[in-house]
């Protein structure tokens, strides 16, 4: 499997998704809402949404400070 990254109007990447040779399983949309609507869910994770698909390891921290110091051996 191989990721692509596309950006551009949704014509666009509509179009660079046609082009795509091979099968299309899945795709992560990122959908500007307008100002309004933004200022209304402030703290809302974004990201909530995709946590099944996410890999978690029992007893792992996954702090920003632990994700990005380096360990002993690094």
């Amino acid at each position: 499997m191989k990721a692509q990254v596309l950006r551009g109007s949704k014509r666009e990447i509509a179009e660079a998704m046609v082009q795509i040779a091979g099968e299309v399983r899945e795709a992560i949309v990122f959908v500007d809402e307008p100002s309004d609507a933004a200022a209304q869910a402030p703290n809302e994770d974004i990201f909530a949404e995709m946590e099944p698909f996410t890999v978690r390891v029992g007893g792992a921290d996954y702090s920003r400070e632990t994700l990005y110091n380096r360990i002993e051996g690094e």
